[in-house]
């Protein structure tokens, strides 16, 4: 158990665990856990864990952040959050991968995420068999809903009193953030107008104090890091926890390979101030983002597993899917101001589920979704979706007059395609690893769907009073890349992230999802690492793994 000193937030205390001194000293010492990656997943797992008796090591390649002192209202010094290390990309849709997709840094990307935290619904879990797309999952719902509940209470999710779609419908631990942007209520108005239902936004943003942390008072820079320690991170929730149950928490640390002994993982070698350390573990467990797990496992190929760790059904990396993830920004009459507030306030999911008569499967979440102007400007030059340029005075003027404009943004599912993949490249960084190939192309079913969901947005738009002017092509929230299945020359590991090929090598986080669904995927990589942990707890009290 850690002193009183260790139990604050991150500080000085925690940071001393990522020392030099520390990292000498306890890497020799096998683990019973080494978590690598500091995010949404391994957060929850080095907590979990920890608190069970067991001994965790957590190995997070980014620096362990202060929010008092590293974090300030500036886009552009925040982009500091995001992992922003070479990546190529391929591809007819060529990803943009960095601040707006993954994290750095104890936390990961929910250090900079908005905050939005939905369920997936049902029919997200059986797409092929309800509508004859995509992969079913191994898993239903409902074998995830305890654990949807557990991470709501614990992180004291704000949310509507009645959510309108899928198998939950409220209430949230925590009642709806108050008072909502004008951006947000207008868009509640205008999907009043034409009859499609909106909620305020379920959020992992306290309402009202909890856990010794304030309430929101809707600064609106979540997405550069919450400097009040209103909206949750695991840089602030469930790292510090985990380091008060005993686990070490080690920063700066970029794993580049995982060891093996025979047909198991015994520990994983790891790069820290220029020089090369091992952690031993009886079990490994990857928690990366959906782009460095991959190159991971790749990357430590043996002769007995030459294709790469995990991957005798050869599909490690494959069927990688982000959200599309469209903007369309309007002018309206009077001002907005989309810089006030929380960024998504509102949300309508009226487009979710398969219908049939539009031409395509499955659907997607619409949100009011504010913006910076330095992330407006920026989008607007040269995302646009028609392909053209705005610069110069066309684009100066139109700044100008920002406080006037609105936005909606798109969470459209994009459906899995073994061609859209992680690779490895022939190029090497600086610690000698093999530099990720991200290939990604829409395929026809996605198309359709986030063409309508622009033509939606931009009916909304001209309900809310405005004039739409640009819609900017984006995508965001990159999943899949090692799935789980029951079938192991289909997917990667099982229902709870366990390698079919080692059985102590465990994956978790997005990476792990069959399909994409319309919803944010934070809340479901939570849950499904706290159902991985009960079950790892289980596994290794009963000396199975």
């Amino acid at each position: 158990m850690a002193n009183n000193d260790e139990k604050r937030h991150p500080n000085e205390a925690d940071r001393a665990r990522s020392s030099q001194d520390g990292l000498v000293r306890k890497y020799a010492e096998e683990a019973d856990v080494c978590i690598v990656g500091a995010g949404a997943a391994g957060g929850v797992l080095a907590y979990e864990l920890a608190k069970a008796g067991l001994r965790v090591v957590v190995l997070e390649a980014g620096p362990f952040w202060d929010p008092q002192r590293d974090f300030a209202s500036d886009e552009l010094s925040m982009q500091r959050l995001a992992w922003q290390e070479t990546r190529l990309v391929a591809g007819n849709d060529p990803l943009r991968l960095g601040h707006n997709n993954s994290g750095r840094g104890i936390g990961g990307g929910t250090v900079h995420f908005t905050g939005v935290f939905l369920r997936f619904h049902e029919s997200d879990f059986m797409t092929r068999t309800a509508d004859g797309v995509g992969e079913d999952w191994p898993i239903t719902y409902h074998d995830l809903a305890p654990y949807y509940d557990k991470i709501e209470r614990e992180i004291a999710v704000s949310g509507p009193h009645h959510f309108p779609w899928g198998a939950f419908q409220g209430p949230y631990p925590y009642p709806v953030r108050e008072p909502i942007s004008a951006n947000a209520q207008l868009f509640r108005e205008g999907c009043d107008k034409l009859g499609i239902e909106s909620v305020v936004a379920p959020l992992a943003i306290l309402s009202a104090p909890f856990d010794g942390r304030p309430p929101c008072i809707n600064r609106g820079f979540c997405n550069q890091g919450c400097m009040p320690n209103a909206k949750y991170s695991g840089l602030i929730h469930h790292i510090p926890k985990a380091i008060a149950e005993g686990a070490e928490v080690l920063s700066d640390c970029t794993v580049t390979e995982i060891l093996m002994a025979g047909d198991r993982v015994s520990g994983v070698l790891f790069s820290h101030q220029g020089l090369m350390h091992r952690q031993m573990a009886r079990v490994v467990i990857l928690a990366g983002f959906v782009v460095e797990t991959p190159r991971l496992l790749l990357n430590s190929a043996t002769s007995r597993f030459p294709q790469g760790l995990a991957n005798s059904s050869g599909w490690v990396g494959k069927a990688i899917m982000p959200h599309s993830s469209h903007d369309v920004y309007g002018r309206l009459p009077e001002e907005v101001r989309l810089y006030k507030g929380t960024p998504v306030l509102a949300l309508t999911q009226h487009f979710y589920e398969t219908e049939r008569e539009r031409g395509f499967a499955r659907g997607y979440t619409l949100s009011a979704h504010g913006s910076r102007p330095v992330g407006m400007a920026g989008a607007i030059a040269t995302e646009r979706e028609d392909k053209t340029f705005l610069w110069g005075k066309q684009l100066r003027e139109t700044m100008l007059d920002y406080n006037m404009y609105a936005r909606i943004t798109l969470v459209g599912e994009v459906l899995p395609h073994p061609d859209n993949a992680v690779t490895l490249s022939g190029e090497k960084d600086e610690n000698g690893m093999p530099i990720p190939k991200v290939t990604f192309s829409y395929q026809e079913n996605d198309r359709k769907l986030y063409q309508h969901a622009i033509g939606q947005m931009n009916r909304i738009m001209e309900a809310m009073g405005g004039k739409p002017e640009h819609v900017v092509s984006d995508t965001a929230h990159l999943m899949g890349g090692c799935r789980m299945g029951n079938n192991p020359e289909q997917s990667v590991v099982n229902e709870f992230g366990q390698s079919h090929d080692i059985p102590n090598l465990f994956i978790a986080g997005a990476s792990t999802f069959v399909t994409s669904s319309g919803s944010n995927p934070t809340n479901t990589v939570m849950a499904l690492a706290a159902r991985t942990a009960d079950k790892l707890i289980e596994a290794m009290q009963q000396r199975d793994v």
